[in-house]
């Protein structure tokens, strides 16, 4: 016997917001699955809370780094929490809705325990969206994966560093020190 999983529109997901069915579950919805999240440990929390203070520092006023906030993604029913996501300062915009993939620079995702789902689903979400650059801070291997040049549901670049520096597609002369994002 075959299952079949029963999958929620955006619309749906956000019903089941409005009326608090999901106020005491962790959940994000990926390709129209309500999907668990796993706790935040220590580690996580600091290295993400300092990765995105630095990130405000380097890029200032020309982004908004929002923190483990959605993000929409209409064609794949997706509204993800991506650890950091850095996006176009459209602080107005954002009260009415979450950012769109036309909104979007990059984002970034700090795995420990979400390391299998944060490299292929949501990886191939982002892609789908054609999020122009994913990273994904590898906290058990101390390794940043960078994943960009979306092309028929994937990327077609991925660059593991472990140390230098790397520039933004969005800002290619800013620099970003791999070292201050993974301790």
């Amino acid at each position: 016997m075959t299952l079949t999983t029963a999958k929620w529109t955006l619309d749906e997901y956000h019903r089941m917001v409005e009326v608090g069915l999901l106020s005491e579950r962790h959940v994000e919805l990926l390709n129209g699955e309500v999907v668990e999240m796993p706790p935040e440990g220590p580690e996580h929390a600091f290295l993400c809370t300092d990765g995105a203070d630095y990130l405000r520092s380097v890029l200032g006023e020309k982004v908004l780094v929002r923190d483990a906030k959605p993000i929409t993604l209409p064609l794949m029913a997706s509204e993800p929490e991506p650890d950091l996501a850095i996006v176009q300062p459209l602080r107005a915009l954002y009260r009415t809705r979450h950012p769109y993939p036309e909104n979007i620079f990059w984002l970034i995702e700090y795995s420990n325990t979400s390391l299998s789902k944060d490299l292929d689903a949501k990886r191939k979400a982002y892609a789908l969206a054609e999020i122009p650059e994913y990273w994904v801070v590898d906290l058990k291997n101390r390794l940043l994966k960078i994943f960009r040049n979306p092309n028929n549901g994937d990327y077609t670049s991925e660059v593991t560093l472990s140390n230098g520096e790397v520039n933004p597609l969005a800002f290619p002369s800013i620099i970003i020190s791999v070292g201050r994002l993974l301790n």
